[in-house]
């Protein structure tokens, strides 16, 4: 009998894997290497898809790192998202109590439901400037699998 071939994913999969998504100088950024196996289905919306095209293919069993571009991850920095926001604007978005230093995630409520974030890089007298670039933008990525199974 020839061997039974070993599963492949596919864009709908449901898989269990290890991964972890790491920084150009290997520093893990999630990871869950050393703990349980992450459980998904593909197409999900559970990992970025970004990350899913590069598990499409792959073999159950097989464990390989993806160096990823800037392009192929979280995109370049993008210039227009530094984005100035008045102080009034600012208050009313958030707890009268709230004090805000450079260097905090703000969340900050989107029109017609949901919220983005934006880190704090300036603040003066009438406005602050935040950064609504995901932290990543502009970085090289590393994004290391092993694929335990694959249904």
């Amino acid at each position: 009998m020839p061997p039974t071939p070993q599963p492949v994913v596919t864009e709908r999969s449901f898989l269990t894997l290890h991964y972890r998504l790491s920084s150009p100088d290997g520093k893990a950024i999630v990871s869950t290497f050393g703990e349980s196996p992450a459980t998904l289905q593909l197409g999900s919306g559970q990992l970025a898809p970004f990350l899913e095209q590069c598990l499409i293919g792959l073999n159950e069993g097989v464990h390989k790192i993806f160096e990823l571009t800037p392009e192929q991850a979280f995109g370049p920095r993008n210039p227009a998202l530094l984005q100035r926001v008045s102080l009034e604007t600012l208050r009313e978005n958030s707890d009268a109590d709230t004090h805000y230093s450079v260097g905090d995630l703000v969340d900050f409520n989107a029109p017609g439901g949901g919220s983005f974030a934006g880190v704090l890089i300036q603040l003066d007298e009438n406005d602050a400037l935040f950064d609504f670039n995901h932290p990543l933008a502009g970085q090289h990525v590393k994004f290391e699998v092993n694929v335990i199974g694959v249904l």
